[in-house]
Order: structure tokens, then sequence, then C-alpha cells
């Protein structure tokens, strides 16, 4: 999967546990761009990624990550 794929999935995925219609997210969009993005549910995004995409990442990645688009890099590189 390229960033594109990545990004397309990741949208449904964060629609869907954000319970936004067609989310306006892109590679440069952070949790201070949503209301609805708080602590709470970037725990829930983050399980619901990693179940999407089938994969695991540790706490360390998780406090990497400053915007999406550092999250879907670390999925195409894990993509291969």
């Amino acid at each position: 999967m390229d960033e594109t794929q990545v990004l397309a999935k990741f949208r449904d995925v964060f629609a869907d546990v954000m319970d936004i219609d067609d989310p306006e997210i892109g590679m440069e969009s952070t949790a201070k761009d949503f209301e609805e993005w708080d602590s709470l549910s970037n725990i829930r995004l983050v399980v619901a990624v990693e179940r999407a995409f089938g994969t695991r990442f540790s706490n360390a990645d998780i406090e990497g990550f400053s915007c999406v688009g550092d999250l879907v890099r670390a999925l195409v590189a894990r993509a291969g």
C-alpha cells in the first residue's frame, strides 16, 4: 500500500471511531484539528488502526506520532 491508499483507509477508520461523516483529514492533521479527538478517543483510534492494518505499535511508536502523516508513513513502512 502507498501513502494515498493508507491515508484513505485511515480516514475510514478515523470516521468510524470519531463518528464523523467524511472527515477532512490530511497528512498534516493533528488531534488539535478535531474537537472529538481527545485522549480516550486517541486510544480507541490506535486500537482500531492496529486492527484494521494488522499491526501493533509500541508506546514509543505512538508517542513519536506528531501528525497523521507520521502514522501513515509508519504503516506504509510496515506494509513493506
